[in-house]
């Protein structure tokens, strides 16, 4: 019994030794509460909707007044009064509106006239869920000025919404590759770079590299250079067997720009990500450390990006962390490639602000990383 109790206090002792273990054991699971509670928010809110009303009569004065409501009210969408037809549907192609309603001019006197009245949508549809919702909401809008809405053309006075997708359909499966590529990008940073150098310290490997003339930045810039490839490769792997599964072949999708530029974004992803982890990590002294921030730093970058959930419809604090969040910017800019079929069109805000992040990070990386034992 004497034994059993000598074993039972060692572990004990060792288990106390280690605070971030304890502190992770406490503080993961609330912030696996706190993240996941809010990035899976319920009903959508703030979808982007510019509205160009052409008409100015009483009907189409009438759809306005609702969606305003809507945007009092609820919060569902958030409405951006545009002037020009052509500018707003610019809007959609680039990502800054999720849908452009338009309510042409003769919208209230085909009304009155008992001809029926039709709207235009435009949507972006390479957002599936945020499509559907504004959908949903401009034919609840349209339909509540007369009579019950109906899909189908035919005189009457009643309002109809044609809604227009601009992308080819996109299903709920294919929308989640971008985010399956950067839950690639992110393992493959996990288990590259900063996790080498930790097992070379548990190992007593890295006294070796006291004997050589490696400098801090040759070591960092080594394992950094080797994770790269390593997690392009997987990522372009994932890529293309997730286009396959989910029934888009790649090459039906994407042109060799198109290609080039996701090669681009994986990069830049790959080498933000292994910045972060040698910034975080490049003091663990125990693999098991790297085990316990794996699954904590996943949960916060990973469901905060839009990946799954809509980052328009997040509370107002973890939007705000989704501004800084590096893979919430590879999301986007994969979407943009996969779905709408652009090279680097649309995503310069993007770039700019991974290679930002990949520099910053590295550079912090290098100057923390201890040559010593």
């Amino acid at each position: 019994m004497t034994r059993l109790f000598a074993v039972v206090e060692r572990d004990l002792r060792r288990f106390l030794r280690n605070p971030v273990v304890i502190l992770s054991s406490v503080v993961m699971p609330l912030l696996y509460l706190i993240i996941l509670g809010n990035s899976f928010h319920g009903v959508l809110k703030n979808l982007s909707l510019a509205v160009v009303n052409m008409d100015k009569g009483p009907y189409a004065s009438r759809v306005v007044e609702r969606l305003h409501a809507l945007e009092a009210g609820p919060g569902t969408i958030r409405i951006f009064e545009e002037s020009d037809q052509g500018k707003a549907v610019a809007g959609v192609d680039d990502g800054r509106y999720m849908g452009a309603l338009i309510l042409p001019h003769d919208f209230s006197r085909n009304l009155i006239k008992g001809n029926g009245g039709e709207v235009g949508l435009f949507l972006d549809n390479t957002e599936i869920i945020s499509a559907e919702t504004l959908r949903a909401v401009i034919t609840a809008a349209a339909a509540s000025i007369e009579s019950e809405f109906i899909p189908v053309r035919e005189g009457s006075d009643r309002a109809i919404v044609r809604s227009i997708e601009r992308y080819k359909k996109v299903d709920y499966d294919q929308s989640l590759i971008p985010g399956v590529i950067i839950m690639a990008i992110f393992l493959g940073t996990l288990t590259t770079g900063a996790f080498n150098t930790v097992m070379d310290k548990f190992l007593g490997v890295n006294e070796s590299y006291l004997l050589t003339p490696l400098t801090k930045r040759d070591i960092v810039f080594g394992l950094v250079i080797s994770g790269v490839i390593i997690t392009t490769i997987i990522a372009i792997l994932v890529l293309f067997l997730a286009t396959l599964i989910s029934g888009i072949p790649i090459w039906d999708i994407l042109s060799l720009s198109a290609l080039l530029s996701a090669v681009l974004i994986i990069i830049l992803s790959t080498l933000g990500l292994i910045g972060m982890m040698f910034v975080i990590l490049g003091r663990a002294n125990h693999p098991r450390i790297v085990g316990v921030l794996g699954g904590f730093l996943n949960v916060i970058f990973f469901f905060p990006s839009g990946a799954i959930y809509p980052v328009e419809s997040f509370p107002g604090w973890l939007k705000a962390f989704a501004k800084v969040n590096p893979e919430r910017y590879s999301v986007h800019a994969l979407r943009t490639i996969l779905f709408k079929g652009e090279g680097l069109r649309g995503i310069e805000g993007d770039i700019l602000f991974l290679a930002i992040f990949a520099g910053v990070t590295l550079s912090i990386a290098t100057f923390s990383y201890k040559r010593g034992l």
